[in-house]
């Protein structure tokens, strides 16, 4: 993800200083039993309002951070593991995780920031603690292995950015310490790995997976009411590197509903649709704007582990701007869409219905169409007044030429 134009300058600058950022461990237990482990160094970037204008902030996790325990969890009495460090005057960093049993992920940051605290935002216009939530991390591993990213990572939430480097982490640990096997992060795969040699021996061209089934999908609240729904087929369009043909190459995975395990979460202003296919999870992430109460797709997150990749694959991308509707209705696109998330992986939908926000009584609300079904409504329109226009023009042409050949002959 990249870095807010606004806080550019200031991760350049805080990049380029010798020892910026350190590394700390962070520890969630159980008991004696240790089931949360990172060892990062986090940079973190915040924009607030000052009486005159913005200003921003730039300060790294220091030394003192530590686990807030009563916070964090290994995952017990329903609770999604989560690792909370503490630090500074009030503010605090939280990774919240979870499993298929296949591999597990961290789902949600969260990152508090009290603006009271004078030393870090001096001349600040307002006090008390700011909550901000990024849905969209990529940060994945298979089971009983540790992900290692020494790369720099930066999430953005709001008004602020966390830049991870030089992190180890791993969840639902099977003993107290990192697991041995490490799955590495994409940048570090494209700025250490050398690229494959190419071979030479051409591989059949895979035979095309045909349009998707189409699924209904459907997330509930804590009161058990449907808060987001959806209809409609998927098919994932990844360019990985392979492990048998040693080289790069596209496929196209049809997400089929029948395998499919749904889950995800419903607020205010963020929706989340997450589907789970074995070694795949799709994370769709819808955002309200609540001034114009218009929504629309703001990020999508795919991770797979399938059996010919040479790694894991991984790709995120929490600023799109797709599925746009309002409050109180649905969007409805039967026409096939591409939603390109990052030039490794795009998205193709087919027969599409979503209402992640204002759900009534289990239904969609009355649809607003998209421009490629309008215009596909419009062709029929088009030939047809076309066809219309040409038969008038051959009548008339055909009652003039009619007209002038009795004008030609006289009355005896």
């Amino acid at each position: 993800m990249k870095v807010p134009g606004s806080l550019a300058p200031l991760f350049v600058a805080c990049l380029g200083i010798l020892g910026c950022t350190q590394a700390v461990t962070l520890e969630v237990k159980e008991g004696n039993s240790t089931c949360i482990k990172a060892e990062l160094s986090a940079l973190l970037f915040i924009t607030y309002s000052t009486f005159n204008s913005t200003s921003n902030v730039s300060t790294s996790l220091p030394d003192s951070t530590s686990v807030d325990a009563a916070s964090s969890s290994c995952g017990a009495a329903g609770r999604p593991p989560w690792l909370v460090a503490v630090f500074g005057s009030g503010h605090t960093l939280g990774l919240s995780f979870a499993t298929n049993g296949s591999f597990y992920s961290v789902t949600n940051l969260t990152l508090q920031y009290n603006l009271s605290d004078t030393s870090l935002f001096p001349q600040s216009n307002g006090s008390g603690v700011v909550t901000v939530v990024s849905s969209s991390v990529g940060i994945w591993a298979p089971i009983n292995t540790t992900y290692r990213c020494a790369s720099p990572t930066t999430i953005r939430a709001g008004g602020a950015a966390v830049t991870f480097s030089a992190m180890r982490l791993e969840a639902y640990m099977p003993d107290n310490d990192l697991s041995p096997a490490e799955s590495v992060c994409v940048a570090d795969q494209t700025t250490t790995t050398a690229p494959p040699t190419p071979t030479t021996t051409a591989a059949p061209a895979p035979t095309p997976p045909g349009t998707p089934e189409t699924g209904e999908f459907s997330v509930t609240n804590s009161s058990g009411s449907v808060c987001l729904l959806a209809k409609m087929g998927l098919q994932l369009n990844v360019s990985y590197v392979s492990q048998s043909q040693n080289k790069t190459v596209q496929e196209l995975v049809n997400v089929n509903p029948n395998l499919t395990v749904t889950s995800g979460s419903c607020g205010g202003t963020t929706a989340s649709l997450v589907l789970t296919q074995q070694t795949t999870m799709l994370h769709l992430t819808f955002t309200m704007n609540s001034t114009t109460s218009k929504y629309h797709l703001s990020g999508i997150n795919l991770l797979a582990n399938w059996s010919d990749m040479t790694a894991p694959f991984s790709a995120s991308n929490s600023s799109l701007d797709y599925l746009q509707s309002t409050l109180g209705r649905s969007y409805m696109c039967n026409t096939e869409q591409t939603l390109l998330v990052v030039p490794a992986f795009s998205l193709n939908t087919f027969r599409l219905q979503v209402q992640p926000f204002g759900v009534t009584d289990s239904q969609f609300a009355a649809a607003e169409e998209c421009q490629l079904d309008q215009d596909q409504m419009l062709i029929p329109i088009i030939v047809g007044a076309a066809l219309a226009g040409l038969v008038l023009i051959i009548l008339v042409a055909y009652l003039i030429g009619r007209k002038r050949s009795h004008a030609g002959y006289q009355t005896i």
